[in-house]
């Protein structure tokens, strides 16, 4: 067996969930996904395609029609995409994991700004690169870029810098000016960019087009960027495992080798869902997204009125990402408010080193008093705390 594999930690998030399996008593935050069920016509699209006996093979890189209407609702937000651009996988990390395969070489050097999910740093190094981390730094719980320190840790013996805009766990978001700046940079580096935008819907913010600052606005096709993307978040479908990739033209074919040789292509009924859920992309991402403003403020709130505690309103995502004064080992922390207070949140140091003592709830939640009910909680354990 490979010493990397070997080397790999287990999860953290899991370590802490796996302290409250079995308990029903716990109100669990730990996962990034809602615990809202698909939309019933997304589902009732799959159970159709079974119906119709549609259980072979697909092209490597998907259907034509579900690449075509990924074009057109890429298009439709960041200006003519074309679906020979396209690759469907089996969802978000499938599509990260194919582009590092086909970007990154042994030895290589990565770039990555953190903290973030982390599969984004593990897989680099599962392909024997060499990483080397940027850290956002938090300023009275806000998350920010320090572009000079990114773009000074950027040279051209970088093979690819690894961005997820909006952050997980942190909401960081970037803006256009930011984007406009690492790109021309790393056009001059010869740096490959892969941009890790499964939360782009899930924008809090004014915008246009109703989704976050994109790589895909500024950058030319030809550019060296990979833009990642899925259908977990935006619309409800965490478990059905459907995402895509977006990159230069000449690429595509070879991701089509690729996917080959990890997963085959996608399955059909999945991919017949993804069609739906695009062509009705307005009955569901709209109402995800007012709704999960809505618990973001909620949760937001309720966690300002605990004293010396650090957070803010994230400008995407799905996270409210928050320090407590005190409690440095967020691991530690996780597991004494699973077992002590029937909490289950996430610890910050799953995402980063810089993020021990800070922890992340994931506010999508179809009942909102689950989040002031959570909060309570946090409270009356940090009560005893103090004792």
């Amino acid at each position: 067996m490979r010493q990397v594999i070997q080397n790999l930690e287990e999860s953290r998030i899991r370590e802490v969930a796996n302290a409250g399996m079995g308990r029903s008593d716990v109100l669990a935050f730990w996962f990034g996904e809602s615990d809202e069920v698909t939309p019933d016509f997304i589902r009732q699209a799959a159970i159709e395609s079974l119906q119709r006996g549609e259980t072979f093979y697909s092209h490597n890189l998907g259907l034509p029609e579900l690449r075509e209407e990924i074009a057109s609702y890429m298009s439709a937000r960041h200006g003519a995409i074309d679906a020979g651009r396209i690759a469907v996988t089996s969802g978000g990390v499938n599509a990260l994991m194919l582009a590092m395969q086909q970007l990154v070489d042994a030895g290589d050097e990565v770039v990555a700004i953190t903290p973030v999910w982390p599969n984004l740093t593990a897989q680099p190094v599962i392909m024997g690169a060499q990483l080397k981390c940027v850290p956002l730094t938090p300023i009275d719980g806000v998350w920010t870029l320090d572009m000079n320190r990114l773009l000074a840790a950027v040279t051209r013996a970088t093979k690819v810098l690894i961005l997820n805009a909006p952050n997980n766990p942190t909401g960081w978001t970037l803006t256009r000016l930011e984007q406009q700046c690492i790109l021309e940079h790393c056009r001059k580096t010869g740096t490959w960019i892969l941009a890790d935008e499964v939360y782009e819907r899930l924008y809090f913010e004014p915008s246009a087009n109703a989704c976050a600052p994109s790589f895909l606005d500024v950058a030319l096709p030809a550019d060296r960027l990979v833009v990642v993307h899925s259908f977990s978040k935006s619309f409800l479908m965490t478990g059905w495992r459907l995402g895509w990739l977006v990159m230069p033209p000449g690429m595509t074919r070879h991701m089509g080798k690729l996917i080959e040789f990890n997963t085959s292509c996608a399955s059909v009924f999945t991919q017949r869902a993804g069609v739906v859920a695009l062509q009705r992309t307005d009955e569901v991402t709209p109402q995800v997204v007012a709704h999960l403003k809505l618990c973001r403020d909620t949760l937001v709130s309720q966690l300002h009125t605990i004293q010396g505690l650090q957070v803010s309103a994230a400008r995407g995502g799905m996270y409210a990402f928050f320090r407590l004064p005190g409690f440095d080992d967020s691991l530690g922390t996780a597991k004494r408010l699973v077992i002590e207070a029937g909490l289950g949140l996430a610890p910050g140091e799953a995402f980063a080193p810089e993020a021990r003592g800070w922890l992340r709830w994931c506010f999508a939640s179809k009942d909102q008093q689950r989040l002031v009910q959570g909060v309570a909680r946090l409270k009356a354990w940090l009560s005893t705390q103090a004792l």
